[in-house]
């Protein structure tokens, strides 16, 4: 029976650290849309600078949602080198999110809202669930529960989890073992849940850290002692090709209100989850590393949707996921055969009346890309150049980036002899395991490519693989020592090193 005090003009109020869309490449566009569907009453408060920007909506009936948004606030505030974006005059940057958005706004909601619950999620949130290394204060931090107080935390996609919190809370229910989030507890369930090594633990052992490191995962019933609670995080829910159709296809305006995203305003997202499981990368801990496709029937009615939006011109500016060509990868484990199933869609939306061209512009997994799906994408949905990121060429340095698949040379000898185009390069230094030398072997390399302007300092960001090696010295599964290149010189002689003009910070 729902709640009688909930009459205020909102039930649920998110708090977003960037410009609002109602667009699905937008995490909160995508909840408020289905939140609505489901006949929720949901407004948006977008980029808060002060505590009163906060109140322009009143109180919540049920909730308030928080959310930095798809970037953490740290990495978009500040550069690889743990310098403030803003400084930079190359850079051109305003800040608008606070450092530690989440933290922040949290804060405002307990100043003017004492009784309000509060949902976290998205990136910030999620990649600060259970205790991890923060490379800005170059220490561990505790669950951002903690610091935020918030009442529960919504890790990864959030969709199913939204929409149960909301009915929990409009019933006065408990939101305990809600599958996709993470609680504070007194007490640990006496079954199914693994115990990570206690905060105090992995603060007095860089062993122990590791291993919490290698029992995190987005599939498990996990547990962590902190002072006297536990932090209990819920397996995610499973999320089907049913689940994407619903979501995708919802009637989204796609008016774009960040610029930076302008020349993606005509893109259709195919799935969800990477299988790569790059050690420096968040999607493992955010999207999953499983593929869900969406079905080729959904996709391609959004394609006809999209056809009658007035300033649609004809152009599909991206058509992918993480890595494009992983559509699929659910349905048929086999490589080639996925690749064969993602052709045929392609073939298929390019034949739509009033489609005259489908990019794919944020780039490919090359190590698991065919012969014949490499040739489809080159002769007809490359814009000038088709993005790939070998990270580097040293095979030890691409062992502990879990990126030593496939054959570069292959690839690009392969690509080049089509004719249709260029390779677009992308490269990572002062990596874990990442030496002067290999920057040396590595710049060899760069001088005999064309393209290969996108070099990025390795940040390392909380949760990751590759953020446990910075902060230990050691590899998380052998425990050997690696060596780490900690000091901001060396990071810049290793990207100088490179000889590439631009030399800005990350």
């Amino acid at each position: 029976m729902e709640n009688p005090k909930h009459k205020g003009k909102y039930d649920i109020i998110f708090i977003l650290g960037e410009k609002y869309s109602d667009h699905p490449l937008s995490g909160v566009g995508i909840l408020k849309r289905l939140l609505e569907k489901y006949k929720y009453r949901v407004a948006v408060i977008e980029t808060p600078q002060k505590p009163e920007d906060i109140t322009k909506f009143g109180k919540p009936n049920l909730f308030f949602g928080i959310s930095s948004g798809a970037i953490d606030s740290m990495v978009r505030n500040y550069t690889s080198l743990n310098r403030p974006r803003e400084d930079d005059e190359l850079l051109g940057y305003e800040k608008k999110v606070p450092d530690r958005a989440v933290l922040m706004y949290c804060n405002w909601v307990s100043q003017k809202f004492k009784d309000s619950i509060k949902v976290i999620g998205g990136t910030e949130a999620t990649l600060r669930r259970f205790t991890h290394y923060d490379y800005w204060q170059n220490s561990l931090r505790k669950s951002i529960i903690f610091d935020s107080r918030a009442d529960i935390l919504v890790f990864g996609n959030g969709e199913k989890q939204v929409l149960e919190i909301a009915e929990r809370i409009k019933n006065n229910q408990s939101l305990e073992g809600i599958r996709g989030t993470c609680i504070k507890s007194r007490e640990i369930p006496t079954k199914d849940f693994i115990l990570l090594p206690s905060h105090e633990e992995v603060s007095n052992s860089k062993e122990k850290f590791c291993d919490a490191q290698n029992l995190f995962s987005n599939s498990k019933n996990l547990a962590q002692k902190t002072d006297n609670f536990y932090i209990l995080q819920y397996k995610s829910p499973d999320y089907t090709s049913k689940d994407l159709d619903e979501y995708y296809e919802m009637p989204f305006t796609r008016k774009m209100t960040d610029p930076s995203m302008q020349g993606f305003q005509f893109s259709v997202v195919t799935h969800r989850g990477c299988v790569g499981n790059c050690n420096f990368c968040s999607l493992r801990l955010t999207m999953g590393d499983k593929i869900i496709s969406r079905s080729e029937e959904s996709i391609l009615r959004e394609l006809e949707y999209i056809k009658t939006l007035p300033s649609f011109k004809g152009t599909i500016d991206d058509f992918g996921g993480p890595s494009a060509n992983m559509y699929g990868l659910d349905f048929d484990k086999d490589i080639k055969k996925s690749h064969e199933r993602l052709v045929n869609l392609l073939r298929k939306a390019r034949a739509i009346q009033g489609i005259k061209k489908i990019f794919i512009r944020s780039g490919i997994r090359y190590d698991i890309a065919t012969n014949e799906y490499v040739k489809e994408i080159a002769q007809h949905h490359v814009s000038g150049k088709l993005k790939i990121a070998p990270e580097h060429v040293n095979k030890e340095v691409l062992e502990l980036m879990n990126k030593n698949k496939g054959n570069l040379d292959s690839f690009i000898d392969y690509f080049d002899s089509l004719g249709c185009g260029e390779l677009s390069f992308y490269f990572m230094v002062g990596h874990p395991g990442s030496t002067m030398k290999d920057s040396e072997e590595l710049a060899k390399t760069i001088k005999g490519l064309k393209n290969a302007e996108s070099v990025q300092i390795f940040t390392p960001t909380p949760m990751t693989v590759s953020t446990c090696m910075y902060y230990t010295g050691l590899h998380p599964i052998t425990k050997k020592k690696i060596y780490i290149p900690y000091s901001f010189r060396e990071k810049k002689e290793q990207k100088r090193i490179l000889g590439l003009r631009d030399l800005r910070e990350d």
